[in-house]
């Protein structure tokens, strides 16, 4: 049973591009007559400036009352000059009334002592340093799923926000529900309508793979250097950073050196509802087991100390198998074996979770009331760090043990595989 119309994520961001240019109009929202006065308004630079940012951040940022956009961050010329304009035009601004800065060096935002907040768009390679440096700065921050390249990374995000005590919310939006009713899912498992939970499938892509790409000649106007940042050097390539304002998401998700590829890149979404579900947020598996097959790119099992198994692979989405019934849920689908765990409403004593306004509108509710976000930081250090270790184990071809609770192998001399080699200077900075 499909209870919900399937939405493809290119269709979301299609239509939420749609709304929002709509909802950048009228002037008594982002005019003159704003209602909410500067002194209560949130106010944000946004670091990257893609596809994400201009079809989904920025239109949901733009349209809050109590946000006030006035810096933006990117290495490529066209689109930064874009995402200023956007904001400019969103908020009618003139040559002497202010407008939006623009930036190609993300610490220009970071050192503005006027900006309370960033969000994050950037290449997975890209996450770590800036939402660090932010914490640092005293600034709360939104960042773009997955997290982090490396569990290094992820623990040390994690440590920064806690050591400064700031309000992080990772881009799992399907915790907001966006796309599907995936807080009902977690709703019935949790409470116990499968009865004993005995394994989980997340169908998602595969793993990255070294890149490859030969080199191509570049047009002025990219600062190649800075969108490699920690990365190796190598040549440009356009698919890698594709010129100017793009309607795609680039294919720099297939490799190694700056993304965990479709494992991660989805399995940020599906994995953290799996994490969610089995009240995971803050532990992990403890024995991480490759495919029997040599090269197959599915099939990772994640053992968890209670025996639930969590397996790579099947239909799209997360399918829970528990002792009396099964439960799938993905993008605009919702469907159980029996019928009745889905169809029959919950009572007053089963579980029932936070109902978030919106991803955005949650991280800025819980900057002003300094409450947990929906997908804390935590939440996404633990879900990245789940398909890391899956990636090392289809790398390397050999299981691991997993400790969640030091973030650390069950063998030492697994450690190094925490971590990769940055390119200086951009070494991973210490969290105080």
């Amino acid at each position: 049973m499909n209870r919900f119309e399937q939405v493809s994520r290119r269709q979301w961001l299609s239509q939420t591009a749609v709304v929002g240019a709509a909802a950048l109009t009228p002037t008594m929202v982002f005019g003159r007559n704003r209602r909410t006065p500067p002194s209560d308004r949130m106010v944000v630079g946004v670091i990257g400036c893609g596809k994400m940012a201009n079809d989904y951040h920025l239109p949901e940022l733009l349209r809050m009352d109590d946000v006030q956009v006035v810096a933006v961050c990117e290495v490529d010329e066209t689109r930064l000059q874009h995402a200023r304009k956007k904001v400019d035009a969103a908020y009618e601004a003139t040559s002497n009334g202010g407008g939006c800065s623009a930036t190609k060096d993300f610490r220009q935002i970071i050192s503005r002592n006027d900006i309370d907040a960033v969000c994050i768009a950037t290449p997975d390679h890209w996450h770590a340093i800036p939402i660090i440096e932010a914490c640092k700065a005293g600034k709360d921050v939104y960042c773009e799923k997955p997290l982090t390249l490396t569990i290094a990374e992820a623990k040390a995000c994690v440590d920064a926000a806690r050591h400064h005590q700031r309000v992080c919310q990772v881009g799992s939006q399907q915790r907001s529900n966006v796309f599907g009713p995936f807080r009902e899912a977690v709703e019935i498992i949790r409470s116990g309508r499968l009865g004993k939970i005995e394994r989980v499938t997340v169908g998602v892509g595969d793993p990255s793979v070294p890149c490859d790409l030969p080199g191509e000649a570049m047009e002025p106007g990219l600062d190649w250097d800075m969108w490699l940042g920690p990365a190796p050097m190598r040549a440009y390539h356009s698919i890698l950073s594709p010129r100017g304002v793009h309607n795609h998401f680039p294919a720099w998700r297939r490799y190694r050196e700056y993304s965990g590829g479709g494992h991660t890149d989805m399995g940020a979404h599906h994995y953290d509802i799996a994490q969610w579900a089995l009240d995971l947020d803050q532990s992990g598996p403890v024995r991480i087991v490759p495919p029997d097959q040599p090269n197959a790119k599915r099939g990772v099992t994640y053992h968890l100390a209670s025996g639930v198994v969590i397996k790579h692979g099947g239909p799209g989405g997360c399918e829970f198998h528990g002792s009396a019934g099964r439960l799938r849920i993905d993008r605009g689908h919702l469907s159980s074996e029996p019928e009745s765990i889905v169809s029959e409403p919950l009572g007053k004593d089963d579980v029932h979770l936070f109902r978030s306004p919106g991803h955005h509108r949650n991280w800025i509710d819980c900057i002003k009331s300094r409450a947990t976000p929906v997908a804390d930081i935590e939440y996404g250090a633990r879900t990245v760090t789940m398909i890391h270790l899956g990636n090392l184990a289809y790398w390397h071809r050999r299981p691991f043990g997993w400790d969640p609770e030091q973030w650390k192998f069950a063998d030492a001399a697994d450690m190094e595989l925490l971590d990769r080699p940055r390119r200086d200077p951009w070494q991973l900075p210490d969290v105080q």
